[in-house]
């Protein structure tokens, strides 16, 4: 056993464990990071990367198979499954090792293996190679161990007919027939990217709408473009059940409510009802630390009950988003350095990358009315967009909520082509406190997708130059 010291020692080199460990060493601090898989976490190695990856190529195939309204012929479409799989995975080859090359560079120490926490100041850990090493962290340790796909009673992972996202992200073919449990983000993104493959796609959700938690304004427009690619969708219906059949596939009992079920023949079965986090898995309970339900409590700073051990990301609290922990890592090595720094954004933008997809940030319509706030709602179709039209993707609208009285910005929900990039305007805005007028005022380049925030920001004050107002 070999003991050794640094300043900060960091568990998990995810999206919220690498940046507070590059940030940290830039800060002089000296730093080790520990991870037991591959570094970049879920989000490089099977999650937010492989997924946009293979998002991308899907949709790529539809535009070139159904490019004929557009003049754009091309015969025999087809999609080579290990030629996708190898391109995706270079991707991810490529970020991992940009990741580890920035530890090199910026002098933060990377080991492979799996942490304990053992003490307020004290790390063992089971290294890759057999051995065991006792670390001292004589200013910080920092818990980024992230989150894991949830298992549901009775649909036991096999890795091959019923999977979750990361042999999802994976597979060598396309499922003749795909069913998804869970109407969420993951279930939704993964089990489009499969339909626009190839797929007969059946979506079972325990609640009564899609993507819970988002505008439902918003959920309808992908809910109407998933029906009209063929997919079906059942709504209030939960999986209770499963028998493998003769030839392999899968056949799923579903409970449909009222005393109702059916049953749905599928190829392969795709579990996507969530993540639970990790915050339970390192010893944290025994040295003290207060753990709820899989979450570690933190303050402002990332700083848990016992002030030497900081938890970020995923286990640290919702919402489960890579840009979340990465800014949480970031703002807990700057105060272990003794710098200011604290988690006082004013909103956390996500992103749904669904057809189309989804970005919102801020309140949603009903969020601010249940806060008491007299809301004044402004909406601009990408329809009217002549960029949109320019690109043959006029699905989905803008939509800005603000405070009726003031005119102040409180929300920005986007369904449409590349909303998840259009958003970034909409959270800083809110960060700036921006009113209406700040938006509709500033001049927008033309023809872009972008002016659709612009004309929204117009529709909300009565006066948007494309659409009839209100």
């Amino acid at each position: 056993m070999t003991t050794k010291t640094y300043d900060v020692v960091v568990i998990g080199a995810g999206p919220g464990g690498y940046p507070c460990a590059i940030r940290s060493a830039q800060l002089k601090q000296k730093t080790l990071v520990i991870e037991k898989d591959e570094v970049g976490g879920v989000c490089l190695n099977w999650g937010c990367i492989p997924s946009k990856a293979l998002i991308s190529a899907s949709h790529n195939y539809e535009k070139a198979r159904d490019g004929a309204s557009m003049g754009v012929l091309a015969d025999n479409v087809r999609v080579d499954v290990a030629k996708l799989q190898e391109w995706k995975g270079g991707i991810v080859k490529k970020l991992t090792g940009g990741v580890r090359t920035l530890f090199k560079a910026n002098g933060a120490e990377l080991l492979l293996g799996e942490a304990k926490v053992t003490g307020p100041n004290t790390v063992t850990v089971k290294t890759k190679e057999g051995g065991t090493e006792t670390i001292t962290a004589t200013k910080a340790i920092v818990v980024a161990t992230g989150s894991t796909t949830i298992e549901i009673p009775g649909f036991k992972f096999d890795g091959k007919t019923i999977i979750g996202a990361k042999e999802a992200v994976n597979l060598d073919h396309i499922p003749k027939r795909l069913l998804v449990i869970g109407g969420g983000v993951i279930g939704l993104e993964l089990g489009t990217v499969y339909m626009k493959l190839g797929s007969q796609l059946t979506v079972v959700e325990a609640t009564a709408g899609l993507l819970p938690g988002t505008d439902p304004d918003c959920t309808a427009v992908v809910e109407k473009r998933l029906v009209k690619h063929g997919a079906k969708i059942l709504k209030n219906t939960k999986a209770v059940s499963q028998e493998k059949q003769a030839d392999g596939s899968i056949a799923v009992k579903l409970d449909l409510g009222g005393g109702k079920f059916d049953t749905v023949v599928a190829d392969v079965v795709l579990v996507a009802v969530g993540m639970r986090p990790n915050g339970a898995s390192v010893g944290l309970e025994e040295v003290g630390v207060k753990v709820e339900r899989g979450f570690v409590p933190t303050d402002s700073v990332g700083r848990t009950n016992i002030p030497s051990i900081f938890s970020v990301g995923d286990c640290s609290g919702p919402p489960l988003l890579a840009h979340k922990a990465t800014k949480e890592g970031e703002v807990a090595a700057e105060f272990i350095a003794g710098h200011k720094a604290a988690k006082d954004w004013v909103s956390i933008p996500a992103a749904i990358f669904t057809d189309p997809e989804i970005a919102v940030a801020g309140l949603t319509e009903a969020q601010a009315k249940e806060k008491g706030v007299e809301v004044r709602v402004g909406k601009f179709p990408f329809s009217a967009l002549g960029r949109a039209m320019s690109v043959n993707e006029t699905d989905g609208f803008f939509k800005v909520v603000s405070d009726a009285k003031t005119h102040e910005l409180l929300g920005v929900h986007i369904v449409g082509v590349s909303a998840a990039d259009l958003i970034s305007e909409g959270a800083l805005a809110l960060e700036m406190h921006a009113f209406l007028e700040d938006i509709g005022l500033t001049i927008h380049p033309h023809p872009t997708l972008g002016e659709g925030m612009m004309e929204a920001a117009q529709a909300g004050l009565g006066h948007a130059i494309h659409i009839q107002n209100r």
